[in-house]
């Protein structure tokens, strides 16, 4: 089992295989960047941000990725939207963290048809698909929604999206041999006979090779590599057999029995990287690749569940913690941009960044107002090296789970809050992650000015919502 406790900012350099930016170029460059690409973000599902080779890792092979970030910007700190799945999507979609965005959880409720789904993304929420559709983009989703069932105001057609296919519950993706999976409003009958993730990937290939002439927005969400571990039969990836394995058995829980979980997590992270690597051929198939920006990034940290094992593969890399932590290793994720004649290849970002950038930095691509209530900023100046990069004063984080959490992030300081709660068992936490990257030392005794100076920040940032607030 591998160890990953880091102690400087040099060694998580290191760990990371950094590499030198590219110069910004001519005057065809800055053309590029004003002329109106196609957009593909693609948000893996619970992978960690040491699964991918570009970003340290050593056993599971991700050519196709790391090729991304050979030819783009890799960047070093970046944030998901949240520690799990739904509101880390909502705040992605909305250009909000957790302290004002509409989700803060994973919270559903039992539709008429028997399923279960995710509580409803409000209709006068803007998206970053309605932001596409004011310049007359065309809008598709592929993979997992979790924002809202059939018939609600979250369903993705009400939220800018003209197309959808994949599941609107994602209850429901955890099985990726489902009963059905959704067509816009259209159930489609698989009867747990169809390996879901190649299916979705199908369908956004046909989607492309059809619409690829006009400007698109796609918001490719595959549920790969989510428990449960499962691929199809006989398609290991090449990894059947090469690890030690401790046999992961279904003893009433929602993942099934898996021999070979080692072996089945690494299958499924190179089938995802595969995939990745054909939408690239279809692009340059299709003769839009050099006008296509793609995003990739994951929805959280590395999960723990249904066998996996992210000790062995090392998949949060110098950072501690897993999803549904606000340690680093919760909510820190990969994040590479590849676009090409307009970002410099292989070049490496340290400005720090979140999901609830990624609205309002296509709104400056494609000129749209930016809603004046959400909390990101526009990273495009960093993508294109035009323009003054605004920074964020702080960072917050927090969950509704595990007796509640909060966290900020200010500068080189982040303020954990445990159990929040559950007062008569509070606790702080205050770390320096710029020389304590893996948040050895809780210092918060040490710097009770700087615990009080990021206390107030946090309660700052935290806005009052019916289905989100804390008890104390």
């Amino acid at each position: 089992m591998q160890t990953h406790i880091i102690t400087t900012g040099a060694i998580l350099n290191a760990c990371l295989l950094l590499q030198p930016a590219s110069v910004f170029g001519s005057k065809d460059v800055q053309q590029k960047a004003e002329s109106t690409p196609n957009v593909i973000y693609i948000l893996a599902d619970d992978l960690g941000i040491g699964d991918l080779g570009c970003y340290g890792q050593k056993i599971i092979k991700t050519p196709g990725i790391d090729k991304l970030a050979e030819n783009g910007m890799r960047f070093i700190q970046h944030y998901s939207g949240s520690t799990v799945s739904a509101p880390s999507r909502c705040s992605l979609l909305t250009g909000k963290h957790t302290g004002n965005a509409y989700i803060r959880g994973n919270k559903g409720y039992k539709h008429t048809d028997g399923f279960k789904y995710d509580l409803p993304l409000a209709a006068s929420e803007v998206t970053v698909a309605e932001i596409f559709k004011q310049k007359n983009y065309q809008t598709a989703c592929f993979g997992k929604w979790g924002l809202g069932g059939p018939e609600s105001e979250g369903r993705p057609q009400n939220q800018g999206f003209d197309y959808f296919f994949g599941y609107l519950g994602q209850g429901d993706a955890h099985s990726y041999y489902p009963i059905h999976l959704f067509e816009n409003d259209t159930k489609i009958p698989l009867n747990k006979k169809v390996y879901s993730h190649d299916l979705i990937m199908e369908k956004a290939f046909e989607y492309i090779d059809k619409k690829g002439d006009k400007p698109f927005f796609m918001y490719l969400t595959p549920t790969i590599p989510h428990a449960e571990l499962i691929v199809p039969e006989g398609e290991m990836m090449g990894y059947d057999g090469k690890f030690p394995e401790t046999p992961f058995v279904n003893r009433g829980g929602s993942y099934g029995s898996q021999d070979q979980p080692r072996a089945t997590y690494a299958a499924m992270v190179s089938r995802l990287d595969r995939d990745v690597q054909r939408l690239v051929d279809l692009l340059k198939k299709k003769g839009i690749y050099e006008n296509t920006i793609i995003f990739f990034s994951s929805d959280n940290g590395i999960h723990k569940e249904g066998g996996m094992d992210p000790d062995f593969f090392d998949s949060n890399g110098p950072f501690r913690g897993s999803k549904r932590d606000l340690y680093e290793g919760g909510i820190r994720t990969p994040f590479i941009v590849q676009w090409p004649e307009v970002i410099p290849k292989a070049s490496i970002s340290y400005h720090p960044s979140a999901f609830w950038d990624f609205l309002p930095t296509m709104a400056e691509l494609i000129g749209v107002k930016v809603p004046s209530d959400i909390d990101g900023k526009s990273f495009l100046p960093t993508l294109t090296g035009k323009g003054k990069q605004k920074k964020h004063d702080s960072f917050y984080f927090e969950f509704h789970e595990q007796g509640g959490k909060q966290a900020i992030i200010k500068g080189d300081w982040k303020l954990i809050k445990l159990n929040v709660n559950k007062p008569q068992e509070t606790t702080l936490e205050l770390y320096n992650i710029k020389h304590d990257a893996a948040e050895i030392a809780n210092v918060a005794s040490q710097f009770p000015e700087k615990v009080k100076e990021l206390i107030v920040l946090m309660e700052k940032e935290h806005t009052m919502n019916e289905n989100w607030n804390f008890k104390n």
